[in-house]
């Protein structure tokens, strides 16, 4: 296929990239700088000049697409996430920013979009397993993936399939990763859920795989992540990847202040996702929760913020 990639140099954009590139496609990425461009074309890809708020940019990149992968993201990392204000980007590419992605690739005839969204969308539902029928728990930090994946509904028909990736917490060799494990380095808690509830985490490795893997699949919402692990072990995990006996948990006063930004990260979520293996035949790389997710990932570059 020809997919466009927008979010193309992000986290999730540039594995995704890779893969696709890897399997085969050809793909266009979107670059807003001359260093993102150079970075797509290392990888293999077409990198396009536009914005993801400019419609005539957008539908001229689209065009000619089979598909249209939106991974496009904001999150902000370390102590600057407690402030609303932080979010005020990230917010606006969920919600407007997918709008116009949707509107430009109708304009332009593509027939497949595929959006990143996220599976603390999903309210707390203890130790019971979660599927993509589990009701969800929107307030004012999901409400803008709710509005994304709400957009993807419209866009699907007949003739259109929309495909939203419910992704897992995102682990692995990115910049809310390290920020974690120095923390953990330095005795700052990093635990913010109950130590028996659970987490729906991704390794940085699985994401290239499960946007080629959404290229095939029906028109849906799919959770997409290694098997849920309980907090504690999560939590264990960043201790024994910086070499500490044990990692700290947040109390009510600090995760009041963490914002309610943080709240859905409370959440116990044993979720599923076979769904997604069942439709498309996808299997992460890293299956599995555990210390090894962290191997190779640079750490004395990492400041706090």
């Amino acid at each position: 296929m020809r997919v466009a990639v927008t979010g193309a140099t992000g986290v999730i954009g540039s594995a995704a990239v890779g893969a696709l590139v890897a399997t085969g496609h050809n793909v266009v990425g979107l670059a807003r700088t001359p260093d993102k461009a150079a970075a797509l074309d290392d990888l293999g890809a077409e990198s396009w000049r536009t914005d993801l708020f400019d419609r005539d940019g957008l539908v001229e990149m689209f065009s000619g697409c089979d598909a249209v992968c939106n991974l496009a993201t904001h999150v902000p990392v370390g102590y600057g996430a407690s402030w609303p204000r932080s979010w005020r980007e990230h917010d606006k590419l969920r919600t407007e920013g997918v709008l116009r992605v949707l509107e430009a690739a109708r304009e332009a005839g593509v027939r497949r979009v595929v959006q990143e969204s996220v599976s603390f969308i999903y309210a707390d539902n203890g130790n019971d397993w979660i599927t993509e029928r589990s009701p969800l728990g929107i307030n004012r930090a999901t409400e803008p993936a709710a509005v994304a994946e709400s957009h993807v509904q419209d866009y699907q028909c007949n003739s259109r399939q929309g495909v939203v990736l419910r992704l897992g917490t995102i682990v692995g060799n990115d910049a809310i990763t390290r920020w974690h494990l120095r923390s953990v380095q330095h005795g700052i808690p990093v635990g913010i859920g109950s130590p028996s509830d659970w987490v729906h985490a991704v390794h940085t490795d699985d994401l290239g795989s499960a946007v080629v893997a959404a290229l095939e699949a029906p028109s849906g919402v799919y959770n997409v992540g290694a098997e849920p692990v309980r907090w504690a072990d999560y939590v264990q995990g960043y201790a024994d990847a910086v070499g500490k006996p044990s990692g700290d948990f947040m109390g009510p006063l600090l995760r009041r202040l963490s914002g309610a930004r943080s709240e859905p990260m409370t959440r116990s979520l044993r979720v599923s996702s076979d769904l997604f293996v069942s439709q498309t035949g996808w299997a992460p790389r890293r299956p599995a929760f555990d210390a090894s997710w962290f191997a190779g990932i640079p750490l004395r570059s990492t400041a706090f913020q």
